[in-house]
């Protein structure tokens, strides 16, 4: 099959090359020409592992290429997929779809012949009808049809997640779609690595959202159980496993620590929000989901602060971990954002570091001392903050971290020490729901 892949972000560059590894022949178009000249380069605008060996074995072997052309991208394309930004609007937080709603009307207009245009973008309830009516208006006659395509990747493990997916979700509304999206993804089929729903397009656009959503809630609840071990004299790592292995809960995304972030959580539940007061049917579960992330990061820089005696003013604090979480160099949202700017509000200075989020950070974050390596953080400082979970910060050498540190202060908010090895190495350790 032929596909084009509009737009070379996190979801478009990983699809286009996992596509293409798949043995389809595909073209990424993106207007910035500086970003396709890098991608010809085999240089990544992103940081995800793997991404750049694979994207130039298919480049090598003329199974995927990039271009700024978006009409020669688009010619004779089976599928085009929409991958370009749907960011939260400013003023009512709603997604913003302007610039989904342009790239369709740039590929229809260049496309001269049958193809399914596929929102592979996050986009709320019924973009797939607007996305039609636009059809409609600009190439009534061409063929064209429309599916919706919702991506699941974890960043820092996306290609493993599109190739051996928990499932595969294709909203159409029209056999000629259903049997595009069926080719397109027969390779997953072959070995039954994953199931290949196919459901109304509606439907499709919730399942995104409503997927994201229940996710945010399980990190909630685990965090706001773990405020209640703090305070009640239990351990929520213990609590959490009691409940997951329940396998009606499951285990995953019980892990307390300083509130989720990243380019999905935080800006698709605000917006499923948004959907649902335009439905007039509230979702008091999410809204108060929303609401206690976004009080909790900065609550976690009280706790540093509180951990350190109260007054951290004029005293350095050493942050491990910038990103919202490890093997990526996203800073979206992440919670070193605002448990920064805490300590900062309260005199303190940062000294950070980060594997691969600094070039970012310095993009978010003003007057912070960046370091290369955990314990240069460390050194002189009143505190050392876990604030990021990198497998590099899981084996560090605690004792050194013990006599770098002005006073021996360890405050874990990922719970990757267990509090009796961080003691026996001469540190106080504080970590979360202990």
């Amino acid at each position: 099959m032929r596909i084009t892949m509009i737009g070379t972000g996190y979801v478009g560059l990983v699809s286009g090359a996992c596509f293409s590894d798949f043995g389809h022949e595909v073209v990424c178009v993106d207007k910035d020409a500086s970003k396709i000249e890098a991608l010809e380069r085999n240089v990544m605008p992103i940081y995800e592992p793997g991404l750049d060996a694979l994207v130039a074995t298919n480049v090598k072997a003329g199974r995927l290429s990039f271009t700024t052309d978006l009409a020669a991208g688009v010619a004779g394309a089976d599928a085009v997929f929409i991958a370009v930004g749907t960011p939260s609007r400013r003023g009512d937080g709603h997604a913003d779809l302007s610039y989904v709603f342009g790239a369709v009307r740039e590929v229809v207009e260049a496309l001269t012949g049958p193809a399914v245009i596929v929102t592979k973008s996050t986009v709320p309830v019924g973009t797939g009808d607007e996305v039609e009516r636009i059809v409609g208006e600009v190439g009534p006659d061409k063929g064209i049809k429309v599916a919706s395509n919702p991506e699941f990747l974890r960043e820092g493990a996306a290609i493993d997640d599109f190739k051996r997916p928990d499932r595969v979700v294709c909203g159409v509304e029209d056999e000629f779609a259903r049997e595009v999206l069926a080719q397109i993804y027969r390779p997953l089929s072959l070995n039954q690595s994953a199931p290949v729903l196919f459901t109304r397009r509606r439907t499709a656009e919730i399942i995104k959202y409503a997927a994201n959503a229940f996710l945010a809630t399980k990190i909630t609840f685990i965090n706001e159980i773990a405020d209640l071990c703090e305070v009640a004299g239990a351990d929520v790592q213990e609590v959490a496993r009691g409940i997951g292995l329940d396998n009606r809960i499951g285990r995953k995304f019980l892990h307390a620590g300083p509130g989720y972030g990243g380019s999905c959580f935080p800006k698709d539940t605000l917006a499923l929000l948004k959907t649902a007061q335009d439905y007039e049917s509230p979702l008091r579960i999410v809204e108060a989901v929303v609401t206690a992330n976004d009080q909790r990061k900065r609550a976690m820089g009280r706790k540093v602060i509180k951990a350190a005696g109260g007054d951290i003013k004029g005293k350095t604090i050493g942050i491990l971990g910038l990103t919202f979480k490890p093997n990526t160099d996203d800073m979206r949202d992440s919670p070193a954002i605002a448990i920064i700017q805490t300590l900062q509000d309260a005199g303190a200075t940062i000294r950070a570091y980060d594997p691969e989020g600094r070039e970012q950070a310095e993009k978010v974050l003003t007057n912070v001392e960046y370091v290369d390596g955990p314990y240069d953080a460390a050194k002189d400082a009143a505190a050392l903050v876990i604030v990021t979970e990198w497998d590099a910060f899981r084996a560090l050498d605690l004792s050194r971290i013990a006599s770098l540190l002005a006073e021996p202060l360890l405050v874990d908010l990922r719970n990757v020490y267990p509090p009796a090895e961080a003691e026996k190495a001469g540190l106080r350790y504080v970590g979360i729901g202990k």
